[in-house]
């Protein structure tokens, strides 16, 4: 059996001296797309940056493709989707979604740029599209890598029902090649889909760990 991708351990984690998360603790299976759901205000943002490495862990661990996970991001095996547009400005649509690729000398989409609909604006400026396209935009350009493990704040947050069945079935596509999704949402389309469903409250697991 393979190990786990993630191994959250009693993460206790404070933000100007306010408990944000408290004890969480759960585990994630390679190959899988896991949810993270919850209100607003219920830690899920502050979890993905953790599980991320923006931010180094409070007390508790976090164990990430078996390594401890401390604050340093290693963008070479992990992706982070904000919810907010994270677009490169100056560059096009086609140049963001590739400029992981073309940092290591690829300048394949994998068809992301179809199967996200961008085709028709993908040598527009990124800054010039509409916030759902910059939002796909985005999706492709952290999954253009084929990460082995990619995290998504509210993926389809700006998108209409369309979009939105375009983006779950790029998703499910992702893990079904092997990349493993941790996606904060509360969109329960999302949570239809998913795998395994961690539900946080008060910065608290009340389920799915």
């Amino acid at each position: 059996m393979s190990a786990p991708v993630l191994v959250v351990d009693s993460l206790t984690h404070a933000i100007g001296g306010t408990t944000v998360l408290d004890d969480v603790s759960f585990s994630v299976e390679p190959g899988t797309l896991v949810v993270l759901s919850g209100r607003s205000g219920s830690g899920k943002t502050t979890l993905l940056h953790l599980l991320a490495g923006v931010s180094a862990p409070g007390r508790g661990s976090i164990t990430r493709l078996g390594a401890a996970v401390d604050g340093r991001p290693d963008w070479a095996s992990v992706s982070l989707t904000p919810q907010h547009s994270a677009v490169s400005g100056g560059l096009t649509v086609r140049e963001n979604v590739l400029l992981p690729a073309a940092l290591r000398g690829g300048h394949d989409d994998g068809g992301l740029i179809e199967a996200l609909a961008l085709d028709a604006i993908a040598d527009r400026p990124a800054t010039d599209t509409s916030l759902g396209e910059q939002q796909r935009t985005a999706i492709a350009r952290g999954l253009v890598l084929h990460p082995p493990l990619a995290l998504l704040d509210e993926p389809t947050s700006h998108q209409d029902d369309d979009n939105v069945a375009r983006v779950l079935a790029v998703l499910l596509a992702a893990r079904d090649a092997g990349t493993t999704l941790v996606v904060a949402t509360h969109d329960e389309r999302v949570t239809e889909v998913a795998d395994q469903v961690v539900q946080l409250a008060d910065g608290r697991v009340v389920a799915g760990a």
